[in-house]
């Protein structure tokens, strides 16, 4: 294997195919096409524009693209494919616990060290509310229930 002469970050292999690491910038990523597979690792931490500026790679070749990630909240691209992006995704959730080569023990330690909710968004695969929201975000859905008779001011 040696990189494929053209992008600094690229294998090269002796059947053709290649491997390459492409900028995490939007305004510098762009130029390729007819990929055939795109991985995106961290997804959940990789910028909205970044995300929209590399979709239009797959475009010539029909390339299948993968988000891999652990929660970051509940905002970005990653959060809507996984709640919402369709039937077209296959999703995979694999928590700590499930996970043969985490200890148990380890996974107790960890619950201690990060608390209930950092563990449950790195080991447990649930997207929490955001650190900066002012609100919990399952108190703002719940404001738009239909269970609630809506409360309404009237003058005196």
């Amino acid at each position: 294997m040696r990189g494929d002469g053209d992008n600094e970050m690229s294998l090269l292999f002796p059947n053709g195919s290649r491997i390459v690491g492409l900028p995490g910038v939007e305004n510098t990523v762009r130029g390729l096409s007819a990929v055939s597979l795109m991985l995106i690792d961290e997804a959940a931490r990789v910028n909205d524009d970044l995300y929209k500026a590399v979709r239009p790679m797959l475009a010539v070749g029909g390339g299948d693209l993968w988000l891999m990630s652990t929660p970051n909240g509940q905002r970005g691209f990653f959060y809507d494919e996984w709640t919402s992006g369709g039937e077209g995704w296959e999703r995979v959730s694999v928590p700590g616990s499930e996970c043969a080569r985490i200890p148990a023990e380890f996974l107790l330690e960890e619950r201690v060290a990060l608390g209930d909710r950092s563990f449950r968004q790195e080991y447990c695969c649930e997207f929490g509310s955001n650190d900066d929201a002012v609100f919990d975000n399952d108190l703002i859905l719940a404001a738009f229930s239909d269970d609630v008779e809506p409360l309404v001011l009237r003058p005196y």
